[in-house]
């Protein structure tokens, strides 16, 4: 007989992790689950530590698979379950063991059993070297409109006021809503937020049930912590969100100019040229005392800032001897300033 639940932790080198993450499934209140671990392509002792779970429960199942990344490793997963309901866990985060009896609960007639995702908040943990937590941050989700949801999984989290609010491990889903929708294969990362927007746009209902329902961890070998690898997937992200819901695009424009800008800090040619095809003024720069209309005069502006040395600009790129030279700039600049009242500097 099929399980009620099917828990599918998706691991990549985690061993370390492991345990911890499917002992918190294996600890749930509501029994009526499978637990299916599948290895996207580890080379560590993944598999050791995995055949020491498998004899604790018969619930725990294996598969191993060739890298492909999380978004496949999930899509392999959901096609091995054979629960009614669906959750995603990475292998170094855990749940809270009464996570899936608590989001159950909010089943009634009101709910579209077969149309529906249940959400919950969260705690982020961080971990150290010695993995040894050394702070935690409570993020309180709360009850959000599909309008506020959709607004929100568009902007970068360094970017906004509020948790991200739709996080995998958080979702108990109806597995009739995965035959909508599959995670994005080309995407190694933001798949979390592809993902659920697009459910949003099917019309599938998020529910939320108000507990602290799962803990991601944050710790050295995460590849959110490079952002330079980040980056290329945010611009894929909104290219994606663009292909597909053009009307979405006003949304996106918070992500996008700080992209430009990145772009135009670092002479980033492609992205720059990327991020045009998406670009909506106004714009700003210079802590938001210019405003740029159009898009003509955003690109004279990036060809300028080519020809225009790093270190005069940001003071990222001032090093001992180009603080030198500005130093001496500045020093002229006064000195006319002192002879000539009207004179307008670099300031």
């Amino acid at each position: 007989m099929a399980p009620v639940v099917s828990i599918i932790v998706t691991c990549f080198n985690q061993a370390s992790y492991l345990e911890r993450s499917v002992k918190s499934v294996l600890a749930q209140t509501f029994t009526d689950i499978e637990c299916i671990i599948v290895d996207d392509g580890s080379t560590d002792n993944t598999q050791e530590i995995v055949e020491q779970l498998m004899s604790l429960d018969s619930r725990v199942s294996y598969f191993y698979k060739e890298n492909g990344g999380v978004s496949s490793t999930r899509n392999f997963g959901f096609k091995k379950a054979n629960g009614t309901w669906i959750q995603f866990l990475d292998g170094d985060d855990w749940i809270h063991e009464d996570k899936i009896r608590f989001q159950l609960t909010h089943l009634s007639e009101e709910v579209n059993e077969n149309n529906t995702v249940f959400y919950t908040d969260y705690e982020r943990v961080f971990i150290n070297k010695e993995q040894k937590i050394i702070n935690i941050q409570e993020n309180i989700v709360g009850a959000l409109t599909r309008e506020e949801l959709i607004a929100r999984l568009l902007i970068p989290d360094f970017l906004a006021d509020s948790p991200f609010p739709l996080l995998q491990q958080c979702l108990l889903m109806n597995r009739h809503v995965l035959e909508k929708k599959i995670f994005d294969e080309r995407l190694k990362a933001l798949q979390d937020r592809d993902f659920p927007l697009d459910l949003l746009l099917l019309g599938v209902d998020f529910v939320y049930t108000p507990m602290i329902g799962a803990y991601y961890t944050k710790h050295q070998f995460n590849r959110t912590n490079n952002w330079s690898y980040m980056k290329n997937y945010y611009i894929m992200f909104y290219e994606t969100a663009y292909s597909k819901h053009k009307d979405l695009l006003p949304l996106c424009q918070t992500g996008i100019h700080f992209l430009i800008k990145e772009a135009i800090r670092e002479k980033e040619e492609n992205n720059f040229a990327k991020l045009m095809t998406m670009f909506y003024p106004p714009f700003y720069l210079l802590n938001n005392k210019i405003q740029i209309n159009s898009s003509y005069l955003l690109k004279q502006i990036y060809r300028i800032r080519l020809i225009i040395p790093s270190f005069l600009l940001y003071e990222k790129y001032r090093g001992p001897r180009s603080q030198k030279i500005i130093a001496v700039w500045h020093k002229i600049t006064n000195i006319f300033k002192s002879y000539n009242p009207t004179f307008i500097g670099s300031e």
